[in-house]
């Protein structure tokens, strides 16, 4: 394993039982891997087994083939390295905001903290958001953007190496959305956090990823791969921005018909 590498995904293969007694496929032979501090962005149609990936990366699943590594060792449940956020907050209403980051503290695979220690990582991951005067609020006087701040602040109080996320932005308006993915790469640049963002949203990828990787064919596999280098920030590179969304789009209405099982994934670098 690569010295930066914090986990690697390798031949992972995961199918779901039907209605019909025919098994799904989802993934299929299927490998990643992930660099400290680099943002990878996971996109592709609908039901090819992006949120199934995000659950076996972060122990939450068990893959019926395939191996995840975390510094090289095999991953058999929840990690203390790994943390996930969802689409919804997922915030306790009976809970302050403060309380509600704190609550990440309590799982089982966590390292013992003293009173102190908990109380400072609280409070960093409180500031870390913006979110300082808001502490002693509760979830039903929080905003969108802020019950998703929120969620973002209890994983990072676990302080994690890598961030899983599921289209945690997806149901805000435009506006805090891209406060949002500005918090988010500011945290994984301060950090040197390794993030993996599932997004429907194909700029959403491009601004905020160092490599987008698609998923497509039935069942899932990457399909193809796109090394995104230009220099922050990238909304003002609009023509370079706008030719590897082309190729992404093109390559994502492929990756809507069954791949065949000898094709190579498609390599990109911008």
């Amino acid at each position: 394993m690569n010295p930066t590498t914090v986990l690697q995904a390798q031949g992972l293969a995961l199918a779901y039982a039907q209605a019909d007694g025919q098994r799904r496929r989802v993934l299929e032979n299927f490998s990643l891997r992930i660099a400290a501090g680099e943002i990878i962005a996971v996109l592709g149609p609908s039901g090819v087994g992006k949120s199934s990936l995000l659950r076996v990366l972060a122990g939450l699943q068990t893959a019926e083939q395939g191996t995840v590594q975390v510094h090289g060792e095999t991953l058999s449940g929840p990690h203390p390295r790994l943390s996930m956020v969802f689409q919804d907050p997922c915030l306790l209403p009976w809970l302050s905001l403060e309380q509600n980051v704190a609550f990440g503290l309590d799982f089982k695979h966590q390292p013992l903290l003293s009173a102190a220690q908990r109380k400072q990582r609280v409070a960093e991951a409180i500031a870390e958001v913006g979110l300082g005067e808001a502490r002693k609020r509760y979830p039903a006087e929080l905003s969108g953007g802020m019950a998703q701040r929120t969620a973002l602040a209890r994983s990072l109080s676990r302080q994690p190496e890598i961030l899983l996320l599921d289209e945690p932005f997806s149901a805000l308006d435009e506006v805090t959305r891209g406060e949002m993915q500005n918090l988010l790469r500011g945290v994984c640049r301060r950090h040197h956090t390794a993030a993996v963002l599932v997004t429907h949203d194909i700029d959403e990828a491009l601004l905020l990823a160092d490599r987008v990787v698609l998923i497509g064919g039935a069942p899932g596999r990457e399909v193809g791969s796109w090394t995104v280098t230009l220099p922050e920030p990238r909304a003002d590179h609009v023509r370079e921005l706008a030719a590897l969304r082309l190729a992404v789009v093109e390559a994502l209405h492929q990756a809507r018909a069954p791949a065949p099982p000898s094709s190579e994934p498609l390599l990109y670098e911008i």
